[in-house]
């Protein structure tokens, strides 16, 4: 047994249309539940006990939406803006009724894996600090990144504000014309930590895209700017010893 909603907000919810529109097609006979036709969105029922049909067609209700998007650049990681184009406003209307917003933030230049949902409760535990929730990062970095950095990386960099990270891991991946590809595990979520970090070590980061949340790595299909749902496993591999 679920939590009991009002018919008419399960089915605004579900982006069948307003209240006053759901009132319109109840009074008309257009909504069943159980196959019985009900006329007020008064009542309230399970929605996964319970079945509604809307004109004929069954309503499956979900409360929860997970989505994992790959960040492109010049979008910020924000529910609604003034000046720039948000996360939220490359969803298409299929979902705009979720009221969804996007799992921390990504700055406006870099790229990758974010989580957009509507389950705060989720969002509460990936971003709290004692949870110590791994990210990963690709970084292309002007500089030579050497063995030393990843001591140093290792054992903890403490920022320009006198902020000492928590060890991370840093890995390199190839070196070319004094720029380094590198991969970045991080166990926090301070602003601008990874370009900080590299700051820290006289180094400055020239791209950064993330590539894994917590056991979650971002599928290589999904391409810049697109978005889809998260797998059953997906999101079992994002939420491992988080919940």
């Amino acid at each position: 047994m679920g939590e009991k909603i009002r018919l008419d907000k399960m089915l605004s919810n579900m982006g069948k249309g307003t209240r006053s529109e759901m009132k319109d097609a109840l009074r008309f006979g257009q909504v069943k539940v159980n196959g019985q036709t009900v006329r007020t969105g008064k009542d309230k029922i399970d929605p996964e006990v319970d079945e509604v049909t809307y004109k004929g067609e069954k309503v499956i209700y979900k409360r929860y939406v997970y989505l994992v998007m790959n960040k492109p650049q010049g979008v910020i990681s924000a529910t609604e803006d003034n000046r720039h184009k948000t996360v939220i406003d490359l969803i298409d209307d299929t979902y705009k009724h979720y009221e969804l917003f996007p799992v921390g933030r990504l700055d406006i230049d870099t790229e990758g894996l974010l989580i957009i949902t509507n389950d705060g409760e989720l969002t509460h535990n990936l971003l709290a600090p004692k949870k110590h929730v791994p990210k990963t990062y690709f970084a292309i970095i002007q500089g030579n990144v050497n063995a030393l950095d990843v001591q140093e990386f290792a054992s903890g960099i403490v920022l320009e504000d006198g902020y000492a990270c928590m060890p991370s891991e840093l890995v390199i991946k190839g070196l070319e014309s004094g720029k380094t590809e590198v991969e970045l595990t991080i166990h926090e979520g301070k602003f601008h930590q990874v370009k900080r970090m590299f700051e820290a070590t006289g180094k400055r980061v020239i791209y950064l895209k993330r590539i894994k949340m917590n056991l979650l790595n971002l599928d290589p299909t999904i391409g810049l700017g697109q978005f889809r749902e998260l797998t059953e496993e997906e999101y079992g591999a994002l939420t491992k010893d988080v919940l």
